[in-house]
This record gives C-alpha cells, structure tokens and sequence, in this order.
C-alpha cells in the first residue's frame, strides 16, 4: 500500500523510499572554477527545504579531494572565478537591484566585508570572463540604461546585449564592437588574450527565421567571420588560434547538434561531424588550446576532445552522466587541471577530477548521508521496437522493494525540451512518483537528443503524431515487459512533456489519471507568445492558415477527453505562457470533464520556492491516489 505521502519504512532497513521532501533536503554539487595554480576548486553545494528557494553554499576544495572549507561569502556576491593570482574571486555584486562587476579576497575574508566593485555599469552585468595573460575581463550587459519607469509599465521590445571589456584592476573600461547588440552569451578569447570571439544571433522580437553570426572583436571593432543559416551555440578557439569551433545544426528543430568550424581569417563554416550518431550538446575551450564536447549518446553522455576535425572519447562516467563540460583555470600560465560533475540513479551530482592514469575519482560526497536513509528501486535503461518499427529507448525508474513479474501501478514521463533527453541519473520527478509504489518509463521520443540529426529533426510538424505515438509505445512496452498494470496507467509531464500529456488524453481513453505541468494546449498562439522564438516546432505562419497548429492542439479536441486532468502552472511562466493551462483548464471543464487546476504565484516555467516544488507533488501524489488508486 502506499498514500500521498509516500510509502512506509522498511521493517528490515528501516529506510524509506524516496519523497519530494527528500529531494527538497538533498544536496548535490557543481563546479565553478579552477585556481591558476591548479591546486583549488570552487564549487557550489545546493539544496532546499520546506519553503523559500535553493540555498547555495560556495566552498573551495583541494584539486585531491582534501581540505575542504567553506566560503562566507557576502550576501548577494556571485563568484564566477579565480582573478589572476588567485587571491580572490570575481563575480557579480548585487548594487540597487543590479548585478555588478566586482572581486573578493580569499585571504582573511568575513561575510561582513565588502567586495571591491570594478565596474558599475547602468543595467549590471549578465557575464565575466577573464582573458588568458589574466590582464583583463570580458563583460556580457545591456548597453541600455534601465528604464527609470519600470515599476510603471514593461515595454516589449528585443533584448540588448553587448561587449565591455576592462582592466583587470578596473581601469580602461570600454564597450568593445558596440554594433554587436545580441550576443548570444557565448563570447571566448582568443589564445594571445588580444581579441575575442563572439556569437550572436537576430533578436527573438521581430524576426520569424534565426540566423547566427560569428565575429572576432578587438578594442578597434568587430570582424565578420561567418553568417550561419541557422542557430548557433558557444564558441571556441581550435588549432592554436586557427579556427573558430562552434555548435550548430542544418535540421529544422534548430537545436545545435554538430560540431562546425571557420577559419578564423573567415570563409565557410564546415560540419565536421556529420555523421555523428548522437548529439554535441555545449563546448568550451580551456586557455591551453583543448577544445572539450559534452555529448549525448543516449540516455548517457560523454566528454570528448575535439583535434583534428575530429571529435575522440576523453572521459566517460560509468551508469551516469556529466551536467556539463568541464571548467579549468582561465589562466594559460596554470596546469591543465579539470573539474567535472557526474552524476548517476543512485547519487546526487558531484565533482570528479582526472586521476594521473587518466581515470574520474570523485572528490565530493554530497547528497550520499541522505540517500544512504532511502531505499531506492533499480533503474534500468531499457530499448523497444514500436509498432511504427522504431527502435527507442526509455529509463525505467522501479519502485522500492520491486518485485520481479509483479504487475505495478505504471506512470510514463515524457519530458520537456523536446529537443532534450533523459539521462541516467538520479531524476526527482521519476524517483518520487517510484516512490508511490509506481514503475516510471521515460521515454526518448523522437525528437530527443542523443540518437542523431534525423532523429531530433523526425519531431518537426510531427509533435502531435510521431512523438505521441512513440510516448504511447512506451506504455505498451512496460505492459509488454509485466511490470505495468494495464487498469492502473497515468502520464504526467512538464513543458514539452505537459503538450504530450495534454494531447496524449485527447487521443487514447487508455490512461486513468493524466497531470499536465506548464503544457502547450494551443499552438497557433503559442508560437508568438513564448518568451523565446518557438519555430523549432513548426516555422509557419499561424496567422496564414491555423490548420496546422489547431490539429495538434489540445484544447480543441478537449471534448474528446475522459481521463481526469490534473493541471499545474507556474502564474508567472512566460515559456509557456500561464493562459495556455488556463484556455484547456476552462474549456475541460465547459465540457463537464473532470478537471483541476492549480497555480502558483510569482512562479516561473518550473517554481523556484520549495514550498510551491512541494505542493506539486502534493498535488501529483493526491491525484494519484484518488484516480489511479
């Protein structure tokens, strides 16, 4: 038996299967920076609790595992990094509301000492990063002032952002290439520290097609590089300053999913992966000439160096995954020392460092003393062919004390994105429904990354037939497999996978209970209402035939609906604007189906405060209960 609160403790282990409380208590790392000497890692411990938002607490650990200590920091003082002699951090530093440039000494600090504010720019900053010879910072802000009406009215018009570049001791600051308005967030220098590469794209207002640019950028101006078609992430510098490395696409999903290059003189940026049988998801170069690919392969991914032309496995991490690529000093007179986080389905996220045989040693622990409190059901990276011939594959996350050939309550989680995928890890949505006494499938769509371009690009115009028909697959397999009660099904997901919720229960009576977080239910205003351009999905013109973007769009087909829907929605989203639940809410319920929706105030696309995390899985566990019991 399990309630919505969770199952009863073991009596043999007196552990207890996993809760959201659990995941609000569970803490889990991420690496910040490298010190020039190599010896020092920054790096951050999250977790939560019952209500407020995430705590972060900043700590420095030996490059061996030891001498671990943590940071009083000033209040609203973010560190990016090492300065140059690694005597302090730089960062943001919270001035009138505004995040500004500033660093902090490690020796002798307190939480009462003020940092020292190199640059105040009018509308802060939004990035730093310090150049190789450590001489001097790049800085991503707004060159508009801020708007001295903003408690008065918002105006809607396309973000600005640009380059300021100063001194390493704050002196000589200036705005760098002032005609590049809308970078994209991906800036690199280049190895002598005398430019910088920049990528940006055409704003999100007011345009209906992407296009990307490179440009390297010196104090004398910007140089156009290249114009990309399409949509373009990070940059780098590869071949001892010879060309520029970047990420882009030629799918219509837009997601960059290839390694691409130009010659840094300019010239024809080149795909140099097009055969890649997965999907490079973000690069970085380190200040010794490296260039690091964090790719998906599947429900697991990889860290590979990228010579040559040619990307080559450099780092795996056995059942598990890395959160990101991995950071390094800044500094190219320091050692080459890395710092990654891994992560797996029986561990939260931690730091890892190459040992001198070449082999990841994990360095921190955190997260284990809760988890070793929980007893946790097996996960399983499973693969099955769909009537379609298909071939997919999903993490099935099992309950605590699962018992072979026992049929279960069942629940399929698609997720959101969907240009994004599942990984193996220690995933709180699959673990705290597991931890209702249900067997969790999530299934990798077409469209996820991790399988290829033709794969990602196989959901353009298709999201309403093809990933739902493979969603639904799923659900067969686990029937297929006996582990899913046929007469105890339940779907449930959040943003892309709340569209796969909503629209799955307007086509299949198959499912008792359904729970829809922050889901597209009308695509043709959707399109245009989104914070960021959506054209990944469907780059037509709604407005010029609707007919498209009605036939997959839920609340239209909502009299066609007999599972019980739960919906959830963050009453500040702007992703997937909060009118979308409330339009399929309003209409459900005009057709007497049976329907709950629940807000949550100031909340964005996910809820930020614990509180509010907590309520959702309240609420999840509730409708649960009463409809799938």
């Amino acid at each position: 038996m399990f309630t919505a609160s969770g199952q009863t403790p073991s009596a043999q282990t007196g552990k207890h299967p996993f809760t959201a409380v659990d995941w609000a208590a569970l803490h889990s790392a991420s690496a910040a920076a490298v010190a020039p000497d190599g010896a020092t890692i920054l790096w951050k411990a999250t977790w939560g609790g019952p209500k407020g938002p995430s705590i972060d607490e900043w700590r420095l650990i030996a490059a061996d595992g030891t001498n671990q200590r943590k940071l009083d920091l000033p209040e609203h003082f973010t560190p990016y990094g090492f300065t140059k002699d690694g005597a302090a951090l730089y960062g943001s530093y919270e001035v009138n509301k505004l995040p500004q440039f500033a660093v902090f000494p490690l020796a002798g600090i307190r939480k009462t000492t003020t940092p020292s504010l190199l640059v105040a720019l009018p509308a802060g900053i939004r990035l730093a990063v310090l150049s190789p010879d450590g001489s001097r910072f790049a800085l991503l802000a707004s060159p508009k002032p801020p708007d001295e009406l903003a408690d008065v009215h918002t105006i809607v018009e396309p973000d600005l952002t640009s380059l300021y570049v100063v001194g390493a001791d704050g002196a000589g600051g200036r705005w760098w290439c002032p005609d590049l308005q809308n970078i994209a967030g991906a800036i690199a220098w280049a190895p002598g520290g005398a430019s910088l590469a920049v990528a940006s794209a055409t704003p999100n207002i007011g345009y209906h097609s992407i296009h990307s640019f490179i440009d390297v950028c010196t104090a004398e101006g910007a140089r156009r590089i290249a114009e990309i078609p399409n949509a373009a992430s990070g940059i780098a510098w590869g071949s001892g300053g010879k060309e520029l490395v970047f990420l882009s696409t030629t799918t219509s999903v837009l997601t960059p999913d290839h390694v691409w290059t130009v010659p840094a003189s300019g010239g024809t940026p080149v795909d140099r992966t097009p055969k890649l049988d997965g999907s490079a998801m973000a690069l970085a170069h380190d200040p010794h000439g490296k260039v690091w690919v964090l790719v998906d392969r599947g429900v697991q991914n990889e860290i590979d160096s990228f010579n040559d032309g040619a990307l080559n496995t450099a780092f795996r991490w056995p059942a598990g995954h890395f959160a990101a690529t991995p950071v390094f000093s800044e500094v190219a007179a320091g050692p080459d020392q890395l710092a990654m986080v891994v992560g797996d389905p029986t561990h939260s996220r931690n730091l890892a460092v190459p040992s001198s045989q070449g082999e990841l040693r994990k360095i921190t622990t955190e997260g284990d003393e809760q988890i070793a409190k929980m007893e946790l059901g097996p996960v399983r990276a499973v693969h099955w062919t769909s009537k379609e011939g298909i071939a997919l594959e999903g993490i099935a996350t099992f309950p605590a004390g699962y018992s072979e050939g026992r049929r279960y309550p069942f629940l399929v989680l698609p997720h959101g994105g969907p240009e994004g995928n599942d990984l193996l890890e220690l995933d709180a949505f699959a673990r705290v429904v597991a931890g209702l006494g249900y067997v969790v499938l999530q299934p990798e769509y077409r469209g996820s990354t991790g399988y290829g371009s033709d794969f990602l690009e196989a959901i353009y115009q298709h999201f309403g037939d093809r990933a739902y028909r493979d969603v639904d697959s799923a659900t067969d397999f686990a029937i297929a497999q006996g582990w899913a009660d046929p007469n105890k099904l339940a779907i449930f997901g959040w943003s892309a996978g709340g569209f796969m919720t909503s629209w799955t229960v307007t086509q299949t009576p198959r499912y008792r209970a359904a729970i829809e977080g922050a889901g597209i239910t009308d695509w043709a205003s959707f399109m245009w209402t989104s914070d960021i351009q959506q054209f990944d999905y469907d780059a037509r013109w709604p407005e010029k035939d609707p007919a498209p973007f009605l036939e997959f769009s839920a609340a239209f087909h909502a009299s066609q609906v007999t599972t019980p829907t739960l919906i959830l929605h963050g009453a500040a989203d702007e992703r997937v604007p909060t009118y979308q639940g409330r339009e399929f809410f309003e209409v459900l319920a005009a057709n007497g189906k049976t329907t709950r929706m629940v807000t949550y105030p100031g909340s964005p696309h996910f809820p930020r405060l614990w509180e509010q995390r907590l309520d959702v899985f309240h609420e999840v566990a509730a409708w649960l209960a009463r409809y799938n019991p």
